[in-house]
């Protein structure tokens, strides 16, 4: 019996060895993982720390960007290339004002159309409580109303299919972003070629316009809300808007004769 049983404990110490390989193998892994994630968790607050770093110059360089005219000396801005201050760049911000004067011309355009089309609704109610009462079989006499009301909604369901509120919107928003950096950048271009700004008409009905622009932006909110005096109010800007627009074409035209005059390609 003893006999046997020396095999059989060496039998059994064999199979039991590879098990405790595995276990110390498996650990191995582990402890590289854990390794791994306690590296990327100290490299995470680095890694934020850099991602806020530039953030923070990004928006200071933008700013610097838009302030430069108020904090810059004629000898700094003449310093700038030649490119930026020739004709070319200088040329830019006319072109894209009379873009964005046909576009206000157009979101207003589209603005008013949506608003006939929410005026629509309260004229069609209106008329559906002028027709005369059913009798008593449930059937209405014919009126002149309901061929109208008929031609009413037919139109309303035919504006409402143009997506005039989008298209709206989507206008207003590229007029507030793209005119606000085009009107700012209008002043630099001229500081940057000359030195100073020219105060004047063109200059301050410029200013007006950027800031209805925002003042129009910003009511917006309420009347999603339908605040009818927002709304009106935001047609209101908006004319006084379109009008300074008109109104200072003239001056803007003479501005680029200035710019052929005293600037060369490119």
């Amino acid at each position: 019996m003893q006999a046997l049983a020396r095999p059989l404990a060496l039998v059994g110490s064999r199979t039991a060895a590879p098990s405790r390989r595995p276990a110390a193998a498996s650990a191995a892994p582990l402890r590289a993982c854990s390794t791994l994630a306690v590296r990327a968790s100290s490299d995470r607050p680095q890694q934020s720390a850099e991602e806020a770093s530039a953030v923070t110059t990004t928006a200071l360089l933008a700013a610097a960007g838009l302030l430069a005219p108020l904090l810059l000396d004629q000898e700094a801005a003449m310093a700038v290339p030649a490119l930026i201050k020739g004709r070319t760049f200088s040329l830019i911000h006319p072109a894209m004002m009379f873009f964005l004067f046909g576009s206000s011309v157009w979101a207003g355009w589209l603005g008013l159309q949506w608003r006939h089309t929410r005026e629509l609704a309260t004229t069609i109610k209106e008329k559906k409580a002028q027709l005369p009462a059913p009798d008593a079989d449930g059937n209405r006499p014919a009126s002149p109303l309901a061929a109208e009301i008929t031609a009413l909604e037919a139109e309303r369901k035919e504006l409402i299919g143009k997506k005039l509120n989008e298209k709206h919107n989507n206008w207003g928003s590229m007029l507030l972003g793209l005119g606000v950096t085009i009107s700012v950048s209008g002043a630099f271009n001229t500081f940057l070629r000359t030195g100073k700004l020219f105060p004047g008409p063109h200059l301050y009905a410029g200013a007006a316009i950027t800031v209805l622009w925002a003042l129009a932006a910003a009511l917006v909110p309420a009347m999603q809300k339908g605040n009818e005096n927002a709304r009106s109010a935001h047609i209101a800007l908006n004319t006084i808007n379109l009008l300074l627009f008109a109104w200072q074409v003239p001056t803007g035209l003479e501005i680029v004769a200035k710019v052929f005059e005293f600037t060369s390609w490119p």
